[in-house]
């Protein structure tokens, strides 16, 4: 492994836990968000986009959470919306990578493919869960089990979408850059899932724009 991949990959990861604590920090001094599932999803989309986010955070969430940011233009909440999904993603698969190293196995005789199907697993628990408390306190309309189908509606697709992309680069970094599968304990594992969550982010924006668009999905 270059010495050189090491470091960025080190950099890459102490510059997006260090956005993750910033935005946090700005949150709980009272920067909350109108809906309260975004403040989670702002500081874990930092710890893969890292400054990206800590600028669109402050160009579109802070002014939402102080009231002026309201009536973003739909391409914008297209991307919200994206995030939304992203960050159960995110949450899936730090759970599904690490719990891999506690409790390894295989699936065709490939660590990485027993990875992406815990990973798609606890991300849709995740996503179908984010989806949940967003639509059930916008929709006093639906009931409990209404909300959990609404829910499913909306997040199966975006990232279904969003874990192709993921999945896209995570096979070409291990099969063809660096031609083995990579250490879960390696920065450079890390600073490629970075990488692959913004593919994601690429593969479930088309997603996302259709489902708001017709309304299956909430515009965030």
């Amino acid at each position: 492994m270059p010495e050189w991949l090491i470091y960025l990959s080190a950099i890459s990861l102490i510059i997006g836990g260090i956005c993750f604590f910033i935005i946090t920090f700005d949150i709980l001094s009272g920067h909350k968000q109108p809906m309260w599932i975004m403040n989670v999803v702002w500081p874990v989309t930092a710890l893969y986009a890292g400054p990206l986010a800590l600028w669109v955070y402050w160009e579109i969430g802070r002014p939402k959470a102080e009231g002026s940011g309201n009536n973003i233009p739909f391409w914008q909440s297209v991307g919200l919306s994206a995030t939304h999904c992203g960050s159960g993603c995110t949450l899936g698969d730090l759970i599904a990578e690490w719990g891999l190293v506690l409790f390894p196995f295989t699936l065709f005789g490939h660590q990485i493919f027993a990875a992406w199907l815990v990973d798609y697993i606890l991300a849709l628990i995740f996503g179908i869960a984010f989806q949940y408390f967003t639509i059930k306190p916008m929709r006093d309309d639906l009931s409990p089990y209404g909300a959990l189908v609404a829910a499913t509606k909306a997040d199966v697709l975006s990232l279904t979408s969003w874990q192709i992309g993921m999945y896209g680069w995570m096979a070409i970094a291990t099969f063809l850059i660096f031609g083995h599968e990579l250490p879960k304990t390696s920065p450079v594992f890390w600073f490629m899932m970075q990488i692959a969550m913004l593919a994601g982010f690429v593969t479930a924006y088309p997603t996302n724009w259709g489902l708001v668009s017709v309304g299956i999905k909430e515009s965030m």
